[in-house]
């Protein structure tokens, strides 16, 4: 098992911890708490737990109660929660396990059963990040794919909509890009894709995303960013990606950009009227940013 994935163990009683830790060190990464508030607390924090280890009877907050807040929070209700219990009943197990834990072991525990049962729970939950993962992303960039734009931009488009924050989506076209894969070959041709999507992660903000919107087009979404912030982050992409060469080719690319604004209705309009401010930079001569303008 790696060594990278990382076990929380939560019991308000130090000599628990220390015999599930002593069973686990070697393998995992371990992390612990002695209450239910402080388990809650360190899983936002990173290294976030593969797994949690939880002892159902403690004071002040038992463990029903904490498995309850962490499904209740988006970012921690995907993290599979194990039950430890001196009780050993059948009824005890079935409402845990009703509950939404993936497992339940009882104490005194048994070193061999809780490695073989942790390793199996964090065999299904690598395999499980591994498909959010490939359903999300783009295989031969790393970016973000057009399914996950579809629902995070609309997310962030709503938010904007309802508050009125700024919201800017910049659309990106690499020049000529048949040529370059017509002269240099289609390897050379992904390494330029490569190259310019990690440009991009550079470049980013934590609160942006970018997305590989299809063979050599790209769009970034810029989360609290008005027009004239989103052309200067454009226009110093722009002469990164000039400045690239990547495998020795030059290249260039065109820039839309477009401010969310109320007369869009949805993302997809958004998104339309970036399309067409990088039409015209790529028929004003390309290697160009140009911003939406209204007619």
């Amino acid at each position: 098992m790696e060594k990278e994935s990382v076990i929380l163990i939560v019991d308000d009683v130090s000599s628990n911890i220390e015999v599930l830790a002593s069973v686990l060190k070697d393998d995992y990464q371990i992390k612990v708490a002695q209450s239910g508030a402080k388990a809650l607390e360190i899983v936002l924090h990173k290294p976030v737990p593969d797994l949690i280890l939880l002892d159902v009877e403690m004071p002040g907050m038992d463990g029903f109660e904490v498995l309850k807040q962490l499904q209740s929070n988006s970012m921690t209700k995907h993290i599979p929660v194990i039950f430890i219990t001196s009780y050993n009943t059948t009824e005890e197990e079935e409402k845990g396990l009703l509950k939404g834990a993936v497992d339940y072991i009882t104490k005194p525990i048994r070193p061999v059963i809780v490695k073989a049962r942790i390793k199996t729970h964090i065999t299904i939950k690598n395999q499980r990040d591994a498909l959010i993962y490939t359903s999300s992303h783009d295989q031969l960039t790393g970016l973000y794919n057009r399914h996950h734009l579809n629902e995070e931009g609309g997310r962030k488009f709503s938010r904007a909509q309802r508050n009125q924050d700024k919201l800017s989506v910049i659309m990106i076209d690499i020049d000529h890009f048949k040529v370059v894969n017509d002269t240099y070959g289609h390897l050379s041709g992904d390494n330029v894709l490569v190259a310019v999507s990690s440009l991009f992660n550079k470049f980013k903000r934590n609160e942006d995303f970018a997305t590989r919107y299809g063979g050599e087009e790209f769009l970034i979404v810029l989360d609290n960013c008005g027009l004239a912030h989103a052309k200067e982050k454009a226009e110093n992409l722009r002469i990164r990606i000039e400045n690239l060469r990547p495998d020795g080719i030059e290249i260039s690319a065109s820039f839309g950009i477009a401010e969310f604004n109320a007369r869009h209705n949805t993302f997809e309009e958004l998104l339309k009227d970036a399309d067409s401010a990088l039409y015209k930079a790529k028929n004003s001569g390309r290697n160009l940013v140009l911003e939406y303008l209204q007619d």
